[in-house]
């Protein structure tokens, strides 16, 4: 029996920078290929309130109004002309990514770099970027930006597939030390979800480098040992630490100042670095360029989630990858200003807040 899919639904909508707030608007209508999914959780990811402040204009949104939001889970209500490897009742997690399909980058998997970027008549998606998003009560999402999750996996859980996605692609692209250390700078949702990622991946030991409250989340979820940067030179406790060789693998997940430069530092001849932080169009950074090239340091820049999202539910289905005490606030839509505010001002510890549609 086919579900009733009502004509409007609450969103919220991004009128201009600053201003936003629900309305009822039409339920957008499903194409070839794609499916109409009824938005369950969506969790606040650090770029949202960049989008809805205005911080981001003139590359994302593209216009106004616009409706922001890409790390969610749902169910299938409804499937497009094509689609044969979804169904009505499917419980699926998003991804914000959908290449053009045939660019060079597409074809050879880096859907993350589409030479279409932007040009939605080629099929290009990025939901919540460039194409309207998750905090609404539906969205019709593309095959290709969907995975199907299993009831072991809630759907407030499934919301942070995309976040959890981040930190595996940053650790495919670096690799693991098996028994190794590696060291984590910004103890934020995508800084946790590094620490058990690499953990998964075979570390033994994770140093998180960070303050005050996410210092102390890090060192209760997911850390072996802190470094409190306030209180005591970051590279040196690092060297420490580490009986003065330094860590395998970095993962930069702040994008603050001069983190780039100790995260050169503090790891070992021959050792890797991850950038998941998103730094400002104008951060620069002076970096130690001859001991980089005499120490082989390899340094990565990551770029979304790209083709890691299978293996993140993997590894939520099986119980290896646990995020659900990484949620610590849960909002009904309407609330979206104070669910905002909760996230913004990290309030009450909090570390993931998800809004419930």
């Amino acid at each position: 029996m086919g579900l009733t899919i009502p004509k409007t639904m609450k969103a919220l909508v991004l009128r201009s920078p600053s201003d936003f707030g629900i309305e009822i608007v039409p339920v957008p209508a499903v194409g070839a290929m794609e499916v109409l999914c009824r938005v369950r959780a969506v969790a606040i990811c650090g770029t949202d309130p960049e989008v809805i402040h205005g911080r981001l204009k003139g590359i994302w949104p593209p216009a106004y109004p616009f409706i922001p939001g890409h790390e969610w889970s749902g169910e299938v209500v409804a499937v497009g002309p094509g689609v044969t490897t979804f169904a009505i009742g499917d419980r699926v997690a998003g991804e914000a990514w959908k290449g053009c399909g045939y660019c060079r980058s597409c074809v050879e998997g880096d859907y993350n770099f589409c030479e279409n970027y932007g040009k939605t008549e080629t099929g290009m998606r990025h939901y919540g970027f460039m194409n309207q998003g998750a905090y609404a009560e539906y969205n019709t999402y593309s095959v290709k930006a969907i995975h199907k999750i299993s009831e072991r996996i809630s759907f407030n859980e499934g919301s942070l597939v995309d976040t959890a996605g981040v930190a595996a692609h940053g650790a495919e692209l670096i690799g693991i030390t098996p028994g190794g250390t590696v060291a984590v700078i910004g103890p934020g949702p995508i800084g946790l979800m590094a620490m058990r990622v690499a953990k998964i991946k075979g570390a033994a030991r994770v140093i998180a480098i960070g303050r005050k409250g996410r210092l102390e989340s890090a060192k209760r979820l997911a850390a072996d040992d802190v470094v409190d940067f306030e209180h005591e030179d970051v590279v040196a406790a690092v060297r420490r630490l580490t009986n003065g060789r330094g860590v395998d693998e970095v993962f930069e997940a702040s994008a603050g100042e001069g983190t780039l430069k100790q995260a050169i530092m503090m790891v070992r001849p021959g050792g890797r670095i991850a950038l998941l932080g998103v730094p400002s169009e104008k951060a620069e950074e002076r970096v130690p360029f001859k001991y980089i090239c005499r120490n082989e340091i390899k340094i990565f820049g990551v770029k979304a989630n790209p083709n890691v999202s299978e293996t993140v539910v993997s590894w939520m289905e099986s119980g290896r990858l646990v995020v659900k005490d990484l949620i610590t606030h849960t909002f009904p839509l309407d609330d979206i200003h104070a669910a905002l505010e909760t996230f913004e001002t990290r309030k009450d510890g909090a570390v993931k807040v998800v809004i419930n549609p």
